[in-house]
């Protein structure tokens, strides 16, 4: 998928708040990771998909609440970046 990268945010302290995420999967927007911030109560999930407006549709068809819904990217070691960051070989 080369969809652009995208953070939602949702803020939760109730006790059910552990539950797993819910499975996004559509042929426009896939779900790639998702962490719980326990001290924070936050859970932020990293969602590709083709813009906003497809992530936050995706999102409620899978009844994910979303509080917040941000543009990301992806930020690598030096060590670790992309092909496309890599001088040629020569």
């Amino acid at each position: 998928m080369t969809g652009r990268l995208f953070a939602l945010e949702q803020y939760d302290c109730s006790p059910d708040a552990d539950a797993a995420a819910p499975a996004f999967g559509t042929p426009d927007c896939r779900l790639v990771a998702a962490v719980r911030i326990s001290a924070d109560d936050v859970v932020i999930a990293l969602v590709e998909g083709a813009d906003a407006d497809t992530v936050a549709a995706a999102a409620r068809d899978a009844d994910w609440r979303v509080d917040r819904l941000v543009p990301a990217r992806w930020i690598y070691p030096p060590e670790q970046s992309t092909d496309e960051a890599r001088p040629p070989v020569t």
